[in-house]
C-alpha cells in the first residue's frame, strides 16, 4: 500500500477530484486546506499571504492511500490535472503504508482502505 500526498494549485482542485473520481475502486480521498512556500519563498506569488515578514501561497493537500497496483494510476491523474506549466503547480510524494487499520471493524490491511 501507498500514501499519495499532493500538494495543487486551488484553482485545480475540481478537475483534480472529478477525475480521481472515475478511478474504480478508489478507497477515498482527504483534501486540506493549506499554506507554504517553495523555493522562492512567495516573493512573485500574485496572491500571497503576509503572516508578519513571511509569505504564503494558498495551496490545497490531496492524500488517498491505494494499494500498490493503482499508485501510477492515481499519480498520472493528479499530474495531468494539476498541471499548468507554471512555477507553483505542486509537488506530489509517495509513501509506503505498512498498515491500516479500519476504526468500526477492526479490519486490517488492504481491505481496510
Amino acid at each position: 500500500m501507498k500514501e499519495i500526498k499532493a500538494i495543487i494549485r486551488p484553482f485545480k482542485l475540481l478537475d483534480v477530484v472529478s477525475e480521481l473520481q472515475k478511478i474504480e475502486n478508489l478507497p477515498g480521498v482527504t483534501i486540506s486546506d493549506i499554506r507554504g512556500f517553495g523555493k522562492s519563498k512567495a516573493r512573485n506569488a500574485k496572491e500571497k499571504i503576509m503572516d508578519g515578514l513571511i509569505a504564503y501561497v494558498q495551496k490545497v493537500k490531496i492524500e488517498v492511500v491505494v494499494p500498490d497496483e493503482m499508485v501510477e494510476r492515481v499519480v498520472s491523474t493528479i499530474q495531468a490535472h494539476a498541471h499548468t506549466g507554471n512555477p507553483g503547480d505542486g509537488k506530489i510524494f509517495i509513501y509506503r503504508v505498512d498498515d491500516v487499520v479500519k476504526i468500526r471493524t477492526n479490519e486490517r490491511g488492504t481491505g481496510a482502505i
